[in-house]
């Protein structure tokens, strides 16, 4: 019987594989890794950048760490001969975003983004919207307030600019001193998060004011939906513009994408 072999040459009277690389780290990532790893008729790989330490399993062969920018990715996307690049990495991964789209062209890889919808604001929400974090820190005001900040890791040393506050950072990995201030209180999490537990917690801790980026998806929205219930502002940080590409909602779409 003829045999794959491990570099993914199908042997005599065998369709080759087709080969796609993900580029994961979001919820939209999973589900299609989920999808795709039963098919025989594929050959994927599952890229992660590696900003978490313990990221979750999947069925897929997972590599861990960036490429060296647009012309390392290209060069990945020739030696791997791969056939389809499928971008389902953060709506704030804005870097990477633009070196997938340039990679793509340059290699002559079909490119897919997947790319969830942000929260649109509701009856009853109270944000103000802002272009990055760093202008986040700055919309809390002068007044000492106790904030509720859930914008990762990498990014909440901005508001060392605003020492004043009392700061809830949750996150998935330690700050490690990232954000030093005199009140800071570290909440080691991960999601999904549901409204009732959200609300409960932004009572207990006195929170007066949320931030958060405009991520989507119903992973963490539970916030959103607690802060509208206690009538509280959100700071909310604007998406960054990203390559215009084909794209599509959600895992399912990347399906389709891949049957067509």
């Amino acid at each position: 019987m003829a045999s794959q072999g491990l570099d993914g040459a199908s042997g005599a009277g065998e369709k080759a594989s087709m080969r796609i690389l993900i580029l994961g780290g979001t919820g939209e990532a999973s589900a299609l890794a989920r999808a795709l790893a039963p098919r025989s008729d594929l050959a994927c790989t599952l890229s992660l950048a590696g900003r978490t330490a313990d990221p979750k399993p999947l069925p897929l062969p997972t590599r861990i760490g960036g490429f060296g920018g647009p012309e390392g990715l290209a060069a990945y996307l020739r030696d791997e001969r791969v056939e389809r690049l499928i971008d389902a990495t953060h709506p704030f991964a804005a870097r990477i975003s633009r070196n997938a789209a340039l990679a793509a062209e340059a290699a002559g890889v079909p490119l897919l983004a997947v790319r969830r919808p942000a929260w649109a604001r509701q009856p009853g929400d109270d944000w103000r919207a802002v272009a990055s974090v760093p202008e986040a820190a700055d919309a809390i005001g002068a007044a000492p307030r106790t904030v509720f900040v859930t914008v990762g890791r990498n990014e909440a040393g901005a508001f060392a600019r605003a020492p004043q506050h009392a700061y809830l950072v949750r996150t998935i990995e330690p700050l490690d001193g990232a954000l030093p201030v005199p009140r800071l209180t570290e909440i080691r999490a991960r999601g999904p998060f549901g409204a009732a537990a959200e609300a409960d917690f932004m009572r207990g801790q006195g929170v007066e004011v949320l931030v958060s980026k405009n991520a989507g998806g119903p992973a963490t929205y539970g916030k959103i939906e607690a802060a509208r219930a206690l009538g509280l502002p959100v700071i909310m940080v604007r998406r960054p513009e990203k390559p215009a590409v084909a794209c599509v909602d959600d895992a399912a779409g990347a399906l389709r994408w891949l049957a067509g």
